[in-house]
């Protein structure tokens, strides 16, 4: 006897290669025009599915976990952050939530490393000047920037990217400051060359550049406030590739623009899309797309993950990158 194959809906277009796997396994409804979901159409999704596949851009809070019915058994979330979704009420509900940790890891890490040289050394002004042909030659003086060897790098949260970037970072020649929920062990700590400071309001007056590094949680909402963005050097620089929601925005764009900080690169933002259209006005802020894990490889691989995920949870098993909310 044929052993009904479970039902998933897939949110958005994954690699071609991972579609095709999952079509194989499941009885799969993909996405055909990568439009992001609205509130209704992801509750439907949830009420005719065994297994959900969302991504960061789809927001399921505790109202669309009860509208699911008892149907949703898994959420195999593409993608590593989970604060998109209500895992506590999932979890009440028996819901499982899976994600995948580990396959970001270093492409965020060069992006983070890449958007310090972008604004220390001043590269999209000088891209912007000859893109727009108005470039009149070398001189002494011209977009001086900020040299990298013999910085002090504040690293706010010591997780897999932001021990990723220390080894970057010492590579370049920074100093590698760290604080973190709990300290790392000598083993991992020593190879770092890293300093731990068990206060984040020593950390951020230190440093010549921080960099975010650490997921949104209710406890890190605002963890950047207006009190601590003033405790750093008006020389510093901030870099963001974890959750906007981690920095007060606002607080944060009217310091750059009163030159009480010397810059920033950010690749996410409190708001989402809704960038704060004051920061774009800004030459010595660089600001990406949401890049950081743009890679084949990452993408592939976070599908990979994804896949065990799912297969596992049809096998009769815990998935092996369950996530529960005390992890959070």
């Amino acid at each position: 006897m044929q052993v009904k194959r479970l039902t998933v809906v897939v949110t958005r277009r994954l690699p071609a290669l991972v579609e095709a796997r999952m079509s194989e396994l499941f009885d799969v409804r993909l996405s055909e025009t990568d439009a992001q979901m609205s509130r209704e159409e992801l509750i439907a999704a949830m009420q005719s599915a065994d297994i959900l596949v969302p991504t960061i851009t789809d927001q399921i809070d505790a109202a669309m976990m009860a509208a699911a019915g008892d149907r949703l058994r898994l959420i195999a979330n593409y993608g590593a952050g989970v604060d998109h979704l209500d895992v506590a009420t999932a979890r009440q509900r028996g819901i499982l939530v899976s994600n995948t940790p580990g396959v970001l890891t270093e492409d965020t890490a060069d992006m983070a490393m890449a958007l310090m040289l972008a604004v220390l050394r001043r590269m999209t002004e000088g891209m912007a000047k000859m893109q727009e042909g108005v470039w009149e030659g070398w001189a002494p003086d011209a977009l001086l920037g900020t040299r990298i060897s013999g910085k002090s790098l504040g690293i706010l949260g010591m997780g897999r990217i932001g021990q990723a970037l220390a080894r970057r970072a010492r590579a370049f020649g920074m100093e590698v400051h760290y604080h973190n929920r709990r300290r790392l062990h000598a083993g991992l700590e020593e190879p770092l060359g890293a300093t731990y400071h068990d206060r984040i309001d020593a950390l951020v007056t230190q440093s010549d550049v921080i960099s975010v590094n650490c997921p949104h949680t209710p406890s890190t909402f605002h963890l950047l406030n207006a009190r601590r963005l003033k405790l750093m050097k008006p020389t510093a620089v901030i870099v963001n590739t974890s959750r906007g929601e981690v920095i007060d925005e606002n607080a944060l764009t009217r310091m750059l623009r009163a030159g009480e900080l010397a810059g920033a690169g950010l690749d996410v933002y409190e708001r989402g899309r809704g960038v704060n259209p004051r920061l774009r006005e800004l030459p010595n802020v660089v600001l990406l797309p949401h890049m950081g894990s743009a890679t084949h490889e990452a993408r592939r691989e976070m599908g990979e993950k994804v896949l065990i995920n799912m297969q596992t949870f049809a096998d009769g098993h815990r998935p092996p990158d369950l996530v529960v909310p005390s992890m959070l």
